[in-house]
């Protein structure tokens, strides 16, 4: 199903029809906002639109259509099947993975139970974030993560939203997948927030490559030693690594022979020094390629690879 049938679907009888009057290239479009009595949002590439009624785009948000409660109740009717007990869990998490690995960001009233969030409700704010895939972006990286037969410990450096989870993303599916000069291998994706395989119903919505299996929904810590017993991966991918019992599994995993692929928040190497519990990365050098990305340009970019000892491998001297 193309993109714009699979967001048609979920949304109010009202909102269904702004959107298809409005014309666009869907596979452009990155985030739709929902606000109860708030003007009707859309992302496109980068740039954001207020959308009337008639669909058009509008530059102030007066001309927008105000999105009404209603359209909040029957969208969020649309998207569980009219059952959002049914995915209680996801709710508690603050998201709902979709057909087509689209992801429903939630939020409302949220109620606390000892501390830890039971439930939310009366929600009044939707965010749907596209699901995007870049095949190919992961190429640039395999002549300098592959020792001969085997992976390196690869660590993927990017600040937000540049492009980290479609780059892990494509290199989990080109290593799963393999080609003539690397046989394929079993690739164990612990995929926390539902954004690598962007799974649904337990099946991933991308393409995460023919041996690769994925642990959604699960911290990533718990979820390393459930893989790794479990399923018995070559290769362990993970998203946004940064708690103290993220990185004592990490080192685990290695220690079992698993080769790591994870990603982290940062702008460069010095800025993961400075951060104390992403130091010991670096300092006991647990991973023998870095890669920095690049903030502009398109998704997945990369702008520098270095080695352990900080050699640069690809992309110009550094600093």
């Amino acid at each position: 199903m193309e993109k714009r049938q699979e967001i048609l679907k979920i949304l109010s009888a009202t909102l269904r029809g702004i959107v298809s009057r409005m014309t666009m290239d869907f596979d452009k479009l990155r985030e739709l906002r929902l606000r109860v009595n708030g003007p009707f949002i859309v992302l496109v590439g980068s740039k954001e639109y207020f959308v009337s009624e008639k669909g058009a785009f509008v530059g102030q948000a007066e001309d927008a259509y105000l999105v009404k409660a209603r359209d909040i109740k029957e969208t969020l009717e649309y998207i569980s099947s009219f059952s959002l007990y049914a995915y209680e869990d996801e709710i508690r998490q603050g998201y709902i993975t979709i057909a087509g690995g689209h992801r429903v960001g939630l939020a409302g009233k949220v109620v606390l139970d000892r501390g830890k969030v039971r439930s939310v409700k009366h929600i009044s704010f939707i965010n749907i974030r596209m699901s995007h895939e870049r095949k190919g972006c992961g190429n640039v990286l395999l002549p300098y993560i592959y020792d001969d037969k085997s992976i390196y410990h690869t660590l993927i450096i990017s600040p937000p939203g540049c492009g980290k989870t479609t780059l892990l993303r494509d290199v989990v599916r080109l290593i799963s997948d393999g080609d003539e000069g690397h046989p394929g291998v079993n690739v164990g994706v612990v995929d926390e927030r539902s954004e690598i395989g962007a799974s649904y119903m337990g099946v991933p919505q991308n393409d995460v490559g023919i041996r690769t299996d994925v642990l959604d929904c699960c911290p990533k810590a718990l979820g390393m030693l459930m893989m790794i017993r479990s399923m018995s991966p070559q290769v362990v991918a993970v998203d946004e690594i940064g708690k103290h019992e993220d990185i004592d599994a990490l080192a685990y995993a290695m220690n079992c022979g698993c080769k790591m692929i994870a990603t982290v928040h940062g702008d460069s190497i010095e800025d993961i020094k400075n951060k104390p519990v992403l130091r010991k990365l670096i300092e006991e050098k647990l991973f023998r390629r870095f890669v920095v990305l690049n903030g502009s340009g398109m998704p997945g970019r990369v702008e520098k690879i270095f080695d352990e000892r900080g050699s640069v491998l690809y992309g110009g001297e550094e600093g």
